[in-house]
């Protein structure tokens, strides 16, 4: 991959974010990292609101954000301080990424991931509600906020919201108040706050060191020389680079900011079809990139499944097509490469993350390009 430096190319999302103060919750996590760091590259100024640095190694922490950017340790549950940051900060652009995301911390800690992904996301629309300018807020959410029957089909925006485990009821908890404070407080497309949610899941790519995720446990046992345990090896996901859904959710911010009629509305984000792999495939071929002899040097599979997980999850993203006009970039391979490249050059010690991480950025735009995507120009 071509080592590509500078801004992204200014006619992206309309360039809308240019000099646009923009408010990111969740912002020291694994996409909140990624996506603060595009938002970076297309001219934005950055508040970052985040209560700590979830994980380490962090990619927060190597890509040295913090000197970036406005950056606030404030829980999103604590809505004195999370009002306060948005009434001095008064962004014209919201994402709210701030979440407990981990299915098996849902088993071990329910209270923890209620309060944190349900009222968590009404003190973000609360806080809303007392900003008297024009502000345009993308709330995420998770592809398992739908009530998963496990079939064969994807799910659409319409379908049953729901959850076999607390995560999952939370998610879908969180799009039910955010669908209760758009009509209640929020109704008229006319207002100076505008609003939709994105849904999305299976997301990987460089820079996640999240505890019981599957590229993430790779890499910690791989970089030093150990097998990965692996529980469901059959288990088939649409996987996807992290880019593509914040690809979705910035197109999203844009078009709210042009379109009214989007307010209140909800997308899917997910990749192409024929991108659903099992957990063997995806750690076969990411393993190609670690010199084992042969896939089975990389993983063992574990009897220890201590929580019930989903054979098949995967979402129809026809509304984001008709609607932002935006479709997934990556093929498979490429989404592969785009992982392995950023770990590979971290722990061979790779002295500036940074640009690492904005070289991606600026190659998947030029995929976009190529490949004609209206979404890109």
């Amino acid at each position: 991959m071509d080592k590509l430096s500078g801004k992204v190319g200014i006619n992206m999302f309309a360039d809308i974010y240019r000099n646009k103060k923009v408010l990111v919750t969740g912002h020291t996590g694994f996409k909140g990292s990624w996506l603060t760091t595009w938002l970076l590259e297309l001219g934005a100024e950055v508040c970052g609101v985040s209560k700590d640095i979830p994980t380490s190694p962090s990619m927060f922490e190597e890509l040295e954000l913090e000197s970036k950017i406005e950056h606030n340790f404030v829980d999103v549950r604590d809505f004195e301080k999370l009002k306060e940051i948005v009434q001095h900060y008064q962004p014209d652009f919201l994402f709210h990424l701030a979440a407990q995301p981990i299915v098996s911390a849902s088993y071990q800690d329910p209270l923890e991931t209620i309060s944190t992904n349900v009222m968590g996301t009404a003190n973000v629309l609360e806080t809303l509600r007392g900003l008297d300018k024009p502000c345009y807020a993308v709330v995420i959410t998770s592809d398992k906020c739908y009530e998963n029957v496990e079939w064969l089909w994807g799910y659409k925006e319409t379908d049953s919201l729901g959850g076999k485990d607390i995560y999952s009821g939370s998610k879908g908890a969180a799009e039910i108040i955010f669908h209760a404070y758009q009509q209640s407080f929020f109704a008229d497309q006319d207002g100076s706050v505008l609003m939709a949610t994105g849904r999305a899941g299976n997301v990987i790519g460089g820079g996640d060191w999240a505890q019981d995720r599957i590229v993430a446990d790779c890499m910690r046992a791989w970089s030093k020389g150990n097998r990965v345990e692996i529980r469901c090896p059959d288990a088939t996901r649409p996987w996807q680079h992290v880019l593509e859904p914040l690809s979705g959710y910035l197109l999203l911010g844009q078009m709210l900011s042009q379109q009214s009629s989007l307010h209140g509305e909800q997308f899917n984000f997910g990749p192409r079809a024929e991108q659903n792999h099992t957990v063997k495939n995806l750690l076969h071929d990411l393993s190609r990139y670690w010199d084992f002899d042969h896939s089975d040097q990389a993983y063992v599979v574990t009897d220890n499944v201590p929580f019930h997980e989903a054979g098949l999850l995967k979402l129809n993203c026809d509304k984001a097509l008709f609607k932002l006009k935006w479709e997934s970039n990556l093929s498979y391979p490429e989404c592969i490469e785009f992982v392995s490249e950023w770990y590979y050059k971290f722990y061979d010690e790779e002295p500036d993350m940074y640009s690492v991480t904005t070289s991606q950025i600026a190659q998947y735009h030029q995929y976009a390009v190529n490949k004609s995507l209206i979404w890109c120009n």
